[in-house]
């Protein structure tokens, strides 16, 4: 690798408990969106559309499926000589039974021989597990331009809603004063997207320092961000405007997939000078019945659609029967809807059936219903 160049290092071990069943057995980052995707898809798309050439995939909760996944390199044209997709399981036993990463620093400390390997001048930090488009190489310019010692990117959230993100209090040039983790009474409205630039020699001096440290949680927001503020570095916020989801519950997931509803939506899954890779899954085109009905919806390849759909995000190989009601749902990979069933602001996992005739999900519920389990139908 040259001089000069960045590598990215993705976050990916995340167990995502807040969206249940849904990551029983598989990790956040792998678990599937917008018809044909998987979470991951972005940032290593967005990876290899910013120029980026080498990619470390931080794996560790059930990682099985996931790093099978990011193995295939060449889903994201990251296959050529002197480029690749590497997954990095954790090396050290935190107790007798379990390999993890103590923290986000602590992952990136465990695979400092693996970066040194590349000598870059700078290394992209990301999380695994969030819906955006976002080029690198403009923020990497603007790192440069401004001769930070880390960059940090932010995007402006609701005020109301900024005590549930890590907060950025910056001057008026952008450089940032202070670091508040969720705070009670946020001063700003800054919240920090988990995407950062670090000059690597520096933050390879302060992961040394902090995986001596036994008081350390071994944490890019809790320490390595405190720290370097403290001795007086340049951090600066890089502001980003465009469409980003913190995919965390299962009402934000089904939020996500029924963004792609809207025209206008700015995510702009079909955009050729952007494109978002993935897997390419053989199958047949949608069939849709001749007593079908079908108003504002999001179909993708292989769907049997003999029923009503109504607002409704299908995924690949799902099947609605004759007679069935999908509404205001999101139905995931292999989902089959038996005859006269009903599904009503729902999110229906992998290959699960609802049967026939059965009603599953509300109108008038606050939150969205996870139906992770098959649903008999009505005798």
């Amino acid at each position: 690798m040259k001089q000069n160049s960045m590598l990215a290092m993705i976050l990916a071990g995340g167990r995502g408990s807040r969206l249940h069943d849904l990551t029983n057995k598989v990790a956040k980052p792998a678990v599937s969106y917008g018809g044909k995707y998987r979470i991951i898809d972005f940032p290593l798309s967005n990876c290899a559309n910013s120029g980026i050439d080498v990619v470390g995939v931080l794996t560790q909760y059930e990682s099985i499926l996931l790093n099978s996944y990011v193995a295939a390199g060449g889903r994201w044209g990251l296959d050529a000589k002197n480029s690749g997709v590497y997954v990095l399981p954790p090396r050290e036993k935190a107790d007798a039974n379990l390999d993890v990463y103590r923290g986000t620093a602590d992952a990136i400390s465990q695979n400092i021989d693996f970066i040194d390997t590349y000598d870059p001048e700078y290394v992209l930090i990301l999380s695994g597990d969030h819906i955006y488009k976002m080029n690198y190489a403009k923020m990497l310019a603007e790192h440069k331009e401004q001769k930070a010692d880390a960059t940090i990117a932010v995007i402006e959230v609701p005020m109301k809603e900024a005590s549930r993100f890590g907060i950025m209090n910056t001057d008026e040039e952008g450089r940032i004063v202070e670091f508040e983790e969720k705070p009670a009474n946020p001063k700003s409205n800054l919240a920090s997207m988990g995407i950062y630039i670090f000059n690597w020699k520096l933050l390879r001096k302060m992961l040394v320092a902090d995986m001596k440290s036994e008081d350390s949680h071994h944490d890019f927001g809790k320490d390595i961000i405190p720290g370097l503020l403290n001795d007086g570095r340049k951090l600066i916020a890089y502001k980003f405007k465009g469409y980003w989801k913190d995919v965390g519950t299962i009402d934000s997931l089904w939020e996500a997939n029924m963004d792609l509803l809207d025209a206008n939506n700015e995510l702009d899954l079909s955009d050729s000078t952007w494109k978002i890779y993935t897997e390419d899954v053989t199958t047949l085109p949608h069939y849709v019945g001749p007593d079908a009905k079908i108003k504002r919806a999001f179909i993708t390849q292989g769907c049997i659609i003999e029923g009503e759909v109504t607002n409704s995000v299908l995924f690949t190989g799902a099947k609605v029967g004759a007679g069935a009601k999908v509404i205001d749902s999101v139905l995931m990979p292999g989902v089959v809807v038996e005859e006269g069933a009903v599904v009503t602001r729902a999110l229906v996992a992998d290959n699960i059936t609802i049967g026939k005739g059965a009603v599953v999900g509300s109108a008038d519920s606050e939150n969205i219903e996870l139906v992770a389990k098959c649903v008999k139908g009505v005798e």
